[in-house]
């Protein structure tokens, strides 16, 4: 497996991370016109909204915490 596929199989990984989406399958071949930096960059986008999505989970959580 090269480096590109390998940034693939993360991004297909990172998208089936979330608990309430369908497996995702991604085609290599559909993202192979793409270099190295834009994968990651893609990586890297996915990796913020996953952090996004934990921190408003967790302030709505909050509400519901006794002091």
């Amino acid at each position: 497996m090269n480096k590109k596929d390998e940034l693939i199989a993360d991004i297909e990984n990172l998208l089936n991370s979330y608990a309430d989406n369908r497996p995702t399958h991604i085609d290599p071949k559909l993202l192979a016109f793409m270099d190295e930096s834009t994968l990651k960059s893609i990586i890297d986008s996915l990796l913020k909204q996953k952090e996004k999505t934990v921190e408003s989970n967790l302030e709505w959580l909050e509400q519901f915490k006794k002091y």
